[in-house]
């Protein structure tokens, strides 16, 4: 059993009730962002990355509510991040690594910096978010079989 209960003491997590739709709702977003952010590798690097990204942040908020909690306060993204630390351990620590240098470069795209991001960076930044949902999709089915 994974311990949350750092994340929950400094109220950057709670516990909620949340229904096998809303979980797959999220993965269905990551889904979307993901094509999306194929569709947008030759029109702009800079958003390419961004939603390639967020589609990483929509598969660790789908393992957030399937182990019933939800990020709170400010710093969401920040918490996801530890939250994913903490799920997805050292199988998928790398990625969870460059997950986190992602949301910081992300955030300066968004907010400061136009062009930040190379084509070669949006397409890694593609192939690591599928890779990455596509592992938090096999276990999340995994457990859900478990369950079953």
């Amino acid at each position: 059993m994974i311990d949350y209960s750092e994340l929950v003491k400094a109220r950057r997590i709670k516990t909620g009730s949340f229904s096998t739709d809303q979980v797959q709702g999220c993965l269905d977003l990551a889904r979307r962002d993901l094509g999306t952010a194929g569709k947008m590798l030759d029109e702009n690097s800079d958003w390419c990355f961004s939603i390639a990204y967020n589609a990483m942040l929509q598969a660790v908020r789908a393992l957030m509510f399937s182990r019933g909690y939800r990020a709170t306060g400010e710093g969401q993204h920040a918490t996801a991040v530890e939250f994913a630390r903490l799920a997805l351990g050292e199988e998928l620590e790398s990625a969870v690594e460059l997950m986190d240098t992602m949301r910081r470069k992300r955030h300066r795209v968004v907010y400061d910096v136009a062009g930040l991001v190379s084509s070669k960076e949006a397409r890694e930044a593609i192939q690591t978010a599928e890779s990455f949902v596509n592992a938090v999709t096999r276990m999340l089915s995994l457990e859900s079989e478990e369950t079953s």
